[in-house]
C-alpha cells in the first residue's frame, strides 16, 4: 500500500477516527458482498462477508451487541472497504478468498489451509467424478467450489442412482483391460458399476454418462428434476411417503442449484478486469478495477479520474490501466474491458467479452463502479448537510461572542398547573440537532407551588451535579426559556457546583412570544433579527422543549387524576381499579354507575366502597 493512502488512515484524535467510520457506514449499499477493516497502518485486520452490507457492518458500532473481543476488534478499525458481489453464496466464496491471500488479525474461521471442495471429473481412461478440496491443474475437469456440504451430497446421490459409474481407483487402461488384469467388484453384482475393469462397457458408452454428469454439473437440471418427479408421484402412489419425501427434498435443492460462482470460475484462469462509470454532471470517470487469479477474485477497488477535457472512455480506460500498473506491478496477459483503450500496452490482449463467464465478470465489475458513485453522491450531501450546521454553529459562536463552537447545547422548560404535577423537560441538541436519546424529564421534588424559578434551580442543580459526579462533559451552552429571571437562576445553581457554564435567556414580549435573545451577566440583547438563522434556530429549540415538557406534563397530570380518585379509597387496591377500568373505562362512567353494576364487577364490599366514596349523600340509605 502507498504511503499517501496510508495517511488517509491517521486520525488526530477518537472523535475524528468515529466520524470517518460512521460516515463509511452511511453510506454502504444495502447488497451481499465481503467487507474489509482497515488498521491505522493500513493493514487488513478483518475479512467478513455480508448478505446486506450496511446493516452488517453497523451491527459492529451496536454497543448492545458487542463482545470483548468485538470492542478490541472495533478500536483498531481505521478504513473499511467493501466488495459487491451477486449473492450470498459469492460473498462466502470471496471472503475465503481474501482471508486465504491477507491472513488477517482477527479471522479465525477459514485461515489454514483447507477450502471449499470441487467436483473433479478425472482425466484419465473411464473418468472417476470425485469430490476434492484440492484444484491441480492435471488435464481434469474441475466445478465448483461448492460451500453447502449438503447440496455436493445431493449431486453424488444423484449421480450414483442414475449413473452407473466406477468408484474404484484402478488404471484402466486398454492394455491392462486386454490382459485381463481386473475382476468385477462387488458394486458391480449391485448393479451400480458397469464393470469397465472387465471391458463390460466400452469407453463411448461410458462417456455417455460423463456428459449427462456435466451437463448437470452445469445446471442442466431440467430432464433429471423431471425423472425425479415421476420418481416421487410413483412412490406417493404406492405408498413409500418417505421415499417421495427425500425425492422432494432433492428435487428442491437441485432446483436450487447454482452450478458456478463468479468468485470463483474454472473457465477464467488469470485475468484482470477494469470497467467504467460516467457521471457527466460533475465531469468524473470511476474506473472499477478486478484482478482475478486461479479463476478467483482476490481484489477490487475504484478510482476516480476527473475529466479534464471531453476524454472518451478509451482514454480513460488508458490512464487508469497505466495507474495500476504503476501502482501495482505488472497486469495479467488477459485484461477484460467494456472498449479497447487507445493505447496497446506491450504483452497485454484485452478482450471485450459478448457473454459467457468474463462478460458476467465485466458485469460485475461495473457494479461495483457504479456503487462506488452512488456512495460519493452520499458522502457529498452528508458533506453539504454537515457544512450547514457547521456554518450555523459559526454564526452563533460569533453572535453570542463564545469562546468555542457550542457543540453541545441544552434547554430547560417547566411545566405546572398552579403547582400541581409539576415536571420540567431537558432538551439536548449536539452540532445543532437533536440528541433525542440525551433527553431528560424532570419530576419536582422540594418545591411546592407555582414557583418557576425554585423550579429551574432544582432541576438545573440536579442536572449538573449528576453530570460532574459522573465526570461527563458538561455543556457549551445553557439555554433559559425565558429572561432575566431564569438566567439568573441558572447562573447561581450551576456556580454553587462550582461551574462557569455559557447561558443565555430567550425572553418573550407582552404576547408571550419570543422576541429577544439575551446573553451576559448583566444581560444584553443580541441584535439579530426574527428571520435570522440563529434566531431561529433557539426558537425551534423552544418550540422542541415546550412540546416535551408539556406531553411529560400531560402524562403525569392524567394519572394522578385516577389515583386521586380511586388510590384514595382504603380497600381498593391495583388490581380492583383495573377491573373497573377495564370495565368502565374512565373515572367518569365509574362515578356515574350503580351499586348493583359495581357489584357485579368487583363484588358487594369493594362495590359499596367505591360507591359510597362517590355519593357519601346516598351512604345511609344504603347501610339501611
Amino acid at each position: 500500500m502507498e504511503t499517501s493512502e496510508k495517511a488517509k488512515y491517521q486520525f488526530a484524535n477518537e472523535d475524528e477516527r468515529l466520524d470517518h467510520l460512521k460516515q463509511a457506514v452511511s453510506v454502504l449499499p444495502e447488497l451481499p458482498g465481503v467487507y474489509q477493516y482497515f488498521d491505522k497502518s493500513g493493514k487488513i485486520i478483518y475479512v467478513g462477508k455480508a448478505k446486506n452490507l450496511k446493516r452488517r457492518v453497523s451491527s459492529y458500532f451496536l454497543k448492545r451487541q458487542q463482545t470483548q473481543k468485538t470492542l478490541v476488534l472495533v478500536s483498531k478499525i481505521c478504513h473499511i472497504h467493501h466488495i459487491v458481489v451477486n449473492n450470498e453464496e459469492d460473498a462466502l466464496l470471496l471472503e475465503n478468498n481474501l482471508i486465504k491471500k491477507h491472513k488477517p488479525q482477527y479471522n479465525i474461521l477459514l485461515k489454514d489451509d483447507k477450502t471449499y471442495p470441487w467436483v473433479a471429473i478425472l482425466n484419465e481412461p473411464f473418468p472417476r467424478v470425485i469430490q476434492t478440496r484440492r484444484h491441480i491443474r492435471d488435464g481434469s475437469r474441475y466445478y465448483g467450489p461448492y460451500p453447502s456440504i449438503s447440496q455436493l451430497h445431493d449431486l453424488f446421490d444423484v449421480f450414483k442412482n442414475l449413473f452407473p459409474l466406477r468408484q474404484c481407483s484402478l488404471s484402466l487402461t486398454p492394455e491392462k483391460i486386454a490382459q485381463g488384469k481386473y475382476k468385477v467388484c462387488l458394486k458391480h453384482h449391485l448393479k451400480l458399476c458397469d464393470g469397465p475393469c472387465e471391458g463390460l462397457i466400452s469407453e463411448e458408452e461410458y462417456g455417455k454418462y460423463i456428459e449427462s454428469v456435466k451437463d448437470i454439473l452445469k445446471g442442466n437440471t431440467g430432464p433429471i428434476i423431471r425423472q425425479m418427479r415421476q420418481d416421487m408421484m410413483a412412490a406417493a402412489e404406492d405408498m413409500e411417503f418417505e421415499r417421495a419425501e427425500v425425492l422432494r427434498r432433492k428435487i428442491e435443492r437441485l432446483t436450487n442449484y447454482q452450478s458456478r460462482s463468479l468468485v470463483a470460475s474454472t473457465s477464467i484462469i488469470c485475468c484482470d478486469v477494469f470497467s467504467i462509470a460516467r457521471d457527466d454532471d460533475k465531469s468524473e470517470s470511476y474506473v472499477n478495477f478486478m484482478r482475478v487469479n486461479e479463476g478467483q477474485i482476490l481484489s477490487s477497488y475504484t478510482m476516480t479520474f476527473r475529466r479534464r477535457m471531453d476524454e472518451q472512455d478509451a482514454e480513460i480506460l488508458s490512464f487508469a490501466i497505466q495507474s495500476v500498473r504503476e501502482t501495482s506491478g505488472l497486469l495479467q496477459r488477459e485484461v477484460v474491458v467494456p472498449t479497447k483503450p487507445d493505447v496497446d500496452f506491450a504483452g497485454i490482449t484485452f478482450v471485450v467479452p459478448q457473454s459467457g463467464d468474463k462478460k458476467k465478470l465485466l458485469e460485475l465489475s461495473e457494479k461495483n463502479a457504479r456503487i462506488f458513485k452512488l456512495e460519493l453522491l452520499k458522502q457529498e450531501a452528508i458533506r453539504s448537510r454537515a457544512t450547514h450546521e457547521e456554518k450555523l454553529l459559526i454564526q452563533i459562536k460569533e453572535q453570542l461572542a463564545l469562546h468555542d463552537l457550542p457543540r453541545h447545547i441544552e434547554c430547560f422548560d417547566n411545566s405546572n398547573i398552579q403547582g400541581t404535577s409539576a415536571v420540567a423537560a431537558c432538551v439536548v441538541y449536539r452540532d445543532a440537532k437533536p440528541s433525542r436519546k440525551d433527553y431528560r424529564l424532570f419530576n419536582i421534588k422540594t418545591v411546592e407551588g407555582p414557583d418557576d424559578y425554585a423550579s429551574m434551580y432544582e432541576v438545573v442543580h440536579r442536572r449538573y451535579a449528576r453530570l460532574r459526579d459522573e465526570g461527563a462533559t458538561m455543556p457549551d451552552l445553557v439555554v433559559a426559556d425565558g429572561g432575566v429571571g431564569q438566567m439568573e437562576v441558572i447562573r447561581q445553581a450551576t456556580e454553587n457546583l462550582g461551574l462557569s457554564l455559557n447561558i443565555i435567556g430567550l425572553a418573550k414580549d407582552l404576547r408571550h412570544r419570543t422576541n429577544q435573545i439575551l446573553v451576559g451577566f448583566p444581560p444584553k440583547v443580541v441584535g439579530v433579527g426574527k428571520n435570522d438563522a440563529v434566531f431561529r434556530f433557539f426558537t425551534r429549540m423552544q418550540d422542541e422543549v415546550h412540546r416535551v415538557a408539556i406531553t411529560f406534563h400531560r402524562s403525569k397530570r392524567s394519572k394522578a387524576m385516577v389515583a386521586s380518585e380511586l388510590d384514595s379509597i382504603v380497600g381498593i387496591g391495583p388490581k380492583t381499579k383495573e377491573e373497573l377500568f377495564k370495565e368502565f373505562g374512565g373515572i367518569e362512567s365509574i362515578r356515574q354507575s350503580s351499586l348493583n353494576k359495581l357489584s357485579e364487577v368487583i363484588g358487594r364490599s369493594k362495590g359499596l366502597l367505591v360507591f359510597t366514596h362517590f355519593h357519601p349523600d346516598e351512604a345511609y340509605k344504603v347501610k339501611e
